[in-house]
């Protein structure tokens, strides 16, 4: 009921003929009503223990029990004695005895309840009785009943005809078993006889099976001449047989049953031929839901309605005839109520109280009334009449307060309903108590209970505040008696008053409402993506209201489901103020999660996906296929999860199973959108081939390596390179070259033809094939030039043509007959080894030179080795990394670039000649410092607020140190201008930091970020990212407003011709000015940085002859374990074993080993030669001062 004017609840009872509900709480003093009973029948099972019939009611005072059974008193022989009720227990042993029917009464001063009768059925056990079978003999043709008569027991009862041999009796259309258990033949047959007709009855809800004793069927046939047959062959057919009905019998019955339940009417026919059923209702159409079962002779319809009532007619017809049979089908119902039981009533005393009883049933039921449990019957004298079904008290007085009892039952049943009537005055008394404390948020209901009891009815009003005006507005409901507001506000918060009143008094009672601030989350969690084996970070802080602190706790679900947070050392999960981390994160990770954050009172929530970044999983099905050639297959395969982060390239690899089993190669790359490569092999080789994937996280695991693929042998494909030709003794020349590889092969017997002649002079070129990679042609002209070529050959053919090289025979032998005595290997090493480390990766050795003496020959300059062993990063891995370098001519010093940062390294020098190298001078170990670390390789920005961005990044993955931790500059940009506005530094600590929060930040507002990898001897280059905090006014105007920005691209196209017009300026400049001429001054902070940078930027930019020289490879490559040949034009030394090259190249080095301006070692060296320079980056703090210009 809305209120409108003033908020007011009438409680109406019905003081006419018109009963109503009637709860009375129970504190107020009333009779029994009862509330729990069990339902009959109760079907006793031979495995139940005990069998416990219930009774309870409430009532106040409580009420007291008593037990009737089949009408007569009973002392029930075990009281539940944990239960304040009337419920008894009965035990198996004994129980037969107690089958009956059982009444349960309540009974306080104030009245009497009683129950219906609840039956309890205790059956025997089912058993066939022993009896001695006469074997049943029929002639052929005539019908046979085999009478099973089942026992009774507990439904459901399951029938069936089988022999002895637990085989079914076959069942047909002539011969079927009827709804009572009976075996019937309409026309018996010879194959019809047998010994072991047996009906077996299962009772499944006891689990027990019976089986009556066999039976015998004999079936005899007729001679022709109708005489017995005993025997012989023969006989004649059955003579034809009028239909007749085994079942039912006579011409009619009457079947009764009751709305509701399954009509099943049956006609089992004989004769011969076997005669068919059909089926009508006189009158009228069999119903849709009819269905015939039993091969036609069973007619069913489902949940019967008085409208099934009727005749129904079956036939049974055969060619001789045919017999009919009539049943007459009543539907009947048990008692029901009308309009549902009668209900209680309250009244004030001297009106009048009329109890109806309206039930319906068929037959009609029989009722019967009583008073307190007793019969109640007219009186036409006094004032307390009984109409049939309704009793009437004129002018009600207190002593008049009862329970009536209407019982309706006819033989199919019974109702009963228990009424209480109560006849009083009373004035209100209010149930709640007072001064009750009510709390809700703003936006939220709440019911304020106001319980009141009293006669007549009171009225209840509302009032706020005490004061008396009462309640109004479209935000207040009653509802039974309470105060619903809707949608509360804060100014609802206060007291509330109840007044119930009716004419016996009034009575009031007071609530407090608080209605507090809503909990919110005011920064949910953001979309973030993390690298696995990092930790994750998700941001949740909610306010609430101060007054529920001690309530409020936040808690998170992933994918519905909520995190345990168990102790530290058990669990992945920790949460601290507001933030859950999620240690080493894996892809089991991934996925939406929720905050939660709740009060006593409400609660708020908001979601984020988190995705994991992990490496590429292993393509899969990789296959080969061949294409024009065996030597050029196709490679296909299925790429793998990315696991959310795109795959950058694929790596082919392949191992071969002749020259390096077990080794796998590098063999091609192939673009990340791209799962095929098309492959060009080497012959004679008997290949696999597996793929990995990349992307930004790292190479993700290799796939299954495929079948091995054998190519066949084909002829070389080159020939060999960098040959050599040198005049060790007169009159002779030896040529040297590098090999082919293994692999290179392509078949086998492979060797090389040397062909020579002398340049200008002879035609005829000079053959020889030899197996090494050496050869050395006698008696040769002193000094005189030769045109040679080297072609490689196997079993299969030659190689391509082979290009022409020129060298010189040996020197005069005047020269060498000087030489001849001291001409050899040099026999000392250098002493004095001092190394000088410049920074993480170039040092300077210098050394004594050995004595002149000792060199035996021609100085050809110093080599000098260095073995990288260990990390100190990774301390107990040994490694076994080897490098040289050669510097000709006479020094006393070197520059040894490339090293690799924070490792242990040793160093020889040796002395070589013409001849070969000299010994190595003693080790000497050093180690050099940490680095800065590389570019870290992801950073992303997300979970953007309005004053905080969530920075997330992945570790870098060449640390060069012990990673301290990151340097994370912010620069607030001008999003017109693109300038810098405002900038700030941040160092965050912790080696494992890979998330950070940055608060703070101006709302909608553009910055870029800086965030460096960091040890102990500086800052790697950064890694840039941009992003905007949240400004949703600036987002709904960009929306609507994009047209406008078309000057802000117009701008910026501007100022980048004004920028590509400046840097073509300074180029030109720079070309005419010199090497270094313009260079500003580098800020105050970090300066030696700052201009090694400068200086490797403008070299770079501006090369000369000579950095050029050097940039070409002139500053001697150096070789790796794998011994690979270097290409380029430079003959420098890569392993102490070559051979010294042309005077050239030794020239070339010495002019940057001792040129003061152009390669000293004040720091212009270093830019040319330490390690990668990024833009941005820190330098080793430890380096030698910068150049000054």
């Amino acid at each position: 009921m809305r209120l409108v004017g003033s908020l007011q609840l009438v409680l109406l009872v019905a003081l006419t003929s018109t009963a109503t509900g009637l709860y009375i709480p129970l504190e107020v003093e009333q009779p029994p009503a009862i509330i729990t009973r069990t339902s009959g029948p109760i079907i006793a099972l031979p495995f139940d223990n005990t069998i416990t019939i219930r009774c309870k009611a409430r009532g106040n005072p409580p009420p007291e029990y008593r037990w009737t059974k089949d009408g007569e008193e009973f002392v029930p022989p075990y009281i539940m004695t944990d239960h304040t009720d009337g419920t008894f227990v009965l035990h198996n042993k004994h129980l037969v005895t107690f089958q009956g029917k059982y009444r349960c009464y309540a009974s306080n001063k104030l009245g009497t309840s009683m129950t219906e009768e609840i039956e309890l059925r205790v059956p025997s056990v089912p058993k066939f009785p022993k009896e001695f079978n006469v074997p049943i003999v029929v002639k052929e043709g005539e019908p046979i009943t085999l009478e099973c008569n089942p026992p009774e027991g507990v439904a459901p009862r399951q029938i069936y005809w089988m022999s002895i041999g637990l085989k079914h009796i076959e069942q047909d259309e002539r011969v079927s078993m009827g709804a009572d258990g009976n075996l019937y033949f309409s026309n018996a047959l010879q194959k019809d006889s047998r010994q072991d007709y047996c009906c077996f009855v299962a009772f499944t809800k006891i689990r027990t099976i019976v089986q009556k004793t066999a039976m015998a069927v004999v079936v005899t046939n007729l001679k022709h001449g109708n005489e017995s047959a005993d025997g012989g062959n023969s006989t004649k057919a059955p003579s034809v047989r009028i239909p007749g009905l085994l079942l039912p019998s006579g011409v009619q019955t009457e079947k009764v049953l009751l709305m509701g339940e399954n009509l099943q009417l049956e006609c089992i026919p004989q004769g011969y031929p076997t005669p068919t059923i059909t089926w009508m209702k006189m009158g009228d159409k069999l119903p849709l839901r009819t269905q015939f079962l039993n091969f036609g002779k069973l007619l069913s319809i489902s949940s019967v309605d008085e409208s099934d009532g009727g005749k129904y007619m079956c036939k049974a017809q055969n060619s001789a005839g045919e017999a009919v049979h009539y049943i007459d089908v009543i539907v009947e119902d048990r008692p029901k109520w009308e309009t549902g039981p009668p209900q209680g009533q309250l009244t004030v005393i001297g009106t009048d109280v009329q109890i109806k009883c309206s039930v319906s049933g068929k037959p009609t039921p029989d009722i019967t009334w009583r008073r307190n449990g007793e019969l109640f019957s007219d009186d036409p004298g006094s004032s307390k009449r009984v109409f049939d079904d309704t009793v009437v008290l004129h002018n009600a007085q207190a002593e008049d307060s009862a329970i009536y009892q209407c019982e309706a039952s006819n033989r199919h049943g019974s109702v009963l309903a228990n009424i209480n009537i109560m006849v009083m005055n009373m004035a209100p008394r209010i149930l709640t108590i007072d001064f009750q404390e009510y709390a809700v948020v703003v936006g939220r209901d709440i019911v304020i209970n106001c319980s009141v009891f009293g006669s007549p009815p009171p009225t209840i009003s509302w009032a706020k505040d005490e004061t008396l005006e009462p309640i109004g507005g479209e935000r207040f409901f009653s509802l039974n008696g309470s105060l619903q507001i809707i949608s509360a506000e804060k100014n609802d918060s206060g007291k509330y008053v109840c007044v119930a009143s009716n004419k016996e008094g009034k009575s009031a009672v007071t609530a407090v409402l608080d209605v507090k601030d809503p909990t919110k989350i005011e920064y949910p969690p953001q979309d973030v993506q993390i690298i696995s084996g990092t930790t994750a970070q998700l941001m949740c802080q909610a306010e609430f209201d101060e007054s529920l602190r001690g309530t409020f706790k936040l808690a998170w679900r992933k994918d519905g489901e909520e995190i345990p947070l168990l102790p530290e050392e058990n669990s992945r999960y920790f949460m601290d103020d507001g933030m859950l981390q999620i240690m080493s994160v894996n892809l089991s990770d991934q996925g939406i999660y929720t905050c939660i954050a709740r009060t006593s009172l409400d609660e708020d929530n908001a979601t984020a996906l988190l995705t994991v970044l992990d490496v590429p999983d292993a393509p899969r099905n990789v296959e080969i296929s061949e294409m024009k050639s065996p030597r050029n297959v196709h490679l296909s395969w299925i790429p793998g999860s990315d696991h959310n982060s795109s795959v950058t390239e694929f790596i082919v690899e392949y191992e071969e199973s002749q020259w390096e089993p077990g080794r796998w190669k590098e063999l091609q790359k192939v673009p990340g959108n791209q799962a095929t490569a098309e492959l060009a092999l080497q012959g004679y080789l008997n290949y696999q081939f597996r793929v990995y994937a990349v992307n930004v996280v790292g190479p993700g695991p290799p796939s299954e390596p495929t079948e091995r693929y054998k190519t066949p042998p084909v002829a070389p494909e080159r020939n060999p390179e960098n040959i050599k030709i040198q005049g060790h003794r007169p009159h002779q020349m030896d040529i040297s070259w590098e090999a082919l590889l293994p692999i290179e092969h392509n078949g086998p017997g492979l060797e090389y033809k040397v062909s020579y002649r002398k340049l200008g002079v002879e035609d005829v070129w000079k053959e020889h094939l030899v197996k090494r990679q050496s050869f050395d042609v006698k008696n040769t002209s002193t000094y005189v030039p030769y045109e040679i070529k080297i072609q490689s050959r196997n079993s299969h053919g030659w190689g391509p043509d082979p290009k022409v090289v020129t060298g010189y025979s040996g020197e005069d032998v005047v020269f060498w007959h000087c030489l001849r005595q001291n001409v050899s290997v040099p026999t000392a090493a250098p002493r004095d080894i001092a190394v000088e480390v410049i920074n993480t990766t170039v040092l300077r050795v210098s050394w004594t030179p050995a004595p002149p003496a000792t060199v035996r020959g021609h100085l050809g300059g110093y080599d000098v080795h260095w073995l990288r062993k260990r990390s100190w990063l990774n301390p107990n891995k040994i490694l076994d990394e080897r490098r040289s370098l050669s510097f000709p001519g006479k020094r006393t010093h070197a520059i040894v670039p490339g090293l690799e940062p924070f490792s242990e390294y040793r160093l020889t020098v040796n002395v070589f000649n013409k001849k070969g190298n000299g010994p190595n001078s003693d080790p000497v170990t050093f180690n050099t410092p940490e680095g800065v670390p590389e570019q870290v390789p992801i950073l992303t920005a997300s979970n953007a607020q309005r004053d905080s961005i969530l920075l997330v990044w992945g570790p870098p993955l060449e640390k060069n140190g012990v990673l301290t931790g990151y340097l994370l500059q912010h620069h607030l940009i001008n999003e017109t201008t693109l300038e810098v506005v405002d900038s700030q530094e941040t160092n965050i600590t912790g080696a494992d930091t890979t998330q950070w929060q940055l608060h703070g930040l101006e709302e909608g507002s553009l910055y870029r970020f800086h965030l460096r990898a960091c040890t102990g001897a500086g800052c790697g280059p950064p890694m840039v990212q941009e992003s905007s905090t949240v400004n949703p006014a600036r987002a709904e105007s960009q929306q609507s407003n994009f047209s406008t920005q078309g000057w802000f691209i117009g701008t910026l196209c501007a100022v980048a011709l004004l920028t590509l017009v400046v840097l073509m300026a300074c180029f030109v400049r720079k070309q005419r000015g010199g090497k270094y001429a313009g260079t500003p001054p580098p800020p105050p902070q970090r300066q030696d940085v700052f201009s090694m940078r400068k200086v490797k930027e403008k070299e770079d930019l501006h090369p000369d002859v000579e950095s050029q020289r050097m940039n070409d490879d002139t500053f001697c490559e150096y070789s790796d374990s794998e011994e690979k040949p270097l290409k380029g034009s430079s003959l420098c030394s890569l392993t102490g074993d070559d051979a010294l090259g042309d005077s050239v190249s030794r020239d070339s080095m010495v002019d940057y080993a001792d040129s003061e301006g152009e390669f000293n070692e004040d720091g212009s060296f270093i830019g040319e030669y330490s390690a990668r320079t990024h833009g941005g980056s820190v330098s080793e703090p430890s380096g030698p001062r910068p150049v000054t210009v």
